[in-house]
């Protein structure tokens, strides 16, 4: 089945012919040694963006949260995160198995806790009790539904954190969509934190890679933690190229998937059976629900018509995107309106 407007994630995005041909004439080297142009220049970029001391460039966010996890962890360490966090859902429980730490999770509406929340979270320092070492940030959130974790509360948790004598991490997968969609400054949210990563393959529209970013010292352990799971990619160059393109060219224009996601929340809460807080819609993700359990059909429907959205235990899950244009959004739009019309009606 052809699709024609693909909703499921901002993972899907395929880089443009002129990243692709800045790509492939991207100066490389052996990135291992420190010599690939290109990886070294994508790091300076980032550590520059986030106000860090250096960084390193990696395969994925999932390594760059692993990585972190590993550094900041001993064996037998607790890390504290929302419930709906990506290491919980969706990495596989590699932090037990690469870290040797467990995760206590906290509640909070769209993915977002309260100094208070973490505070009460903290193990004391009884012997029987896991060690509480870190506190893990999702920016923007993903079940949350893209929702921007405000800089006021970012810093309530920082001192809460620096009170518990906590790490603070951040993954950043859209946090330049938070940043696009707040005006607040990469540098200023990336202020309170020991360790942040910018993913380049989401909105950003590169292939592949993020840039894990933190102090000198960090960025050593991280470089040991990167030989430990995976080693080298020498001559990266070419695909580090994409993330250079993407932060030079795509980042002012997240604010257009913003606006069309917007455009999509309010045609959904305007239509009969289908269940949305527009309000709640901040950046480019977009969760909604259909009544009387039929969120499946009304996916496989749309599907028929060439729209494709992700579905998450009962929520569909519409990612707007750079390769998403206005037109692709208007028959969406009208699609929607047909849709819901012809199953709720």
């Amino acid at each position: 089945m052809e699709i024609k407007v693909d909703l499921f994630s901002d993972t899907g995005t395929k880089p443009s012919q002129d990243m692709r041909r800045f790509m492939a004439e991207a100066e490389v080297g052996d990135e291992q040694l420190g010599e690939d142009p290109s990886v070294n220049r994508l790091c300076r970029m980032a550590a520059e963006m986030l106000g860090k001391d250096d960084a390193v460039y990696l395969p994925s966010g999932l390594m760059a949260n692993q990585i972190s996890f590993a550094v900041h962890t001993q064996p037998g360490d607790e890390v504290i995160m929302h419930e709906t966090a990506h290491p919980i859902h969706y990495e596989g429980a590699a932090l037990s198995v690469i870290s040797g730490a467990s995760i206590r999770t906290l509640g909070g509406e769209g993915g977002i806790f309260t100094a208070e929340d973490l505070k009460s979270a903290v193990r004391d320092d009884d012997y029987h009790s896991p060690q509480s070492s870190v506190v893990s940030i999702e920016q923007t959130t993903n079940l949350g539904g893209g929702r921007i974790w405000p800089l006021k509360r970012i810093k309530e948790i920082a001192e809460a954190a620096q009170e518990k004598n906590l790490k603070m991490h951040m993954d950043g997968a859209r946090m330049l969509n938070a940043a696009a969609a707040s005006g607040v400054n990469p540098l200023e949210y990336a202020q309170y934190f020991d360790s942040v990563w910018l993913d380049l393959s989401k909105g950003l529209g590169a292939p592949v890679g993020s840039v894990l970013a933190g102090s000198a010292d960090f960025i050593e352990k991280a470089r040991f933690w990167k030989q430990r799971l995976g080693g080298a990619m020498r001559q990266a160059g070419i695909i580090a190229a994409g993330g250079i393109f993407a932060l030079e060219h795509n980042v002012s224009r997240l604010a257009e998937d913003h606006e069309h996601a917007k455009m999509l929340a309010k045609t959904i809460a305007d239509q009969p059976g289908l269940e949305i807080d527009p309000e709640k819609v901040e950046t480019n993700i977009v969760l909604f629900t259909a009544a009387d359990g039929k969120s499946d059909l009304f996916a496989d429907e749309l599907l028929k018509k060439g729209i494709r959205v992700s579905r998450l235990e009962g929520m569909l899950r519409a990612v707007t995107h750079l390769d998403i244009s206005r037109e692709d959004i208007r028959y969406t739009v009208k699609t929607i309106e047909k849709t819901a019309k012809d199953i709720f009606s």
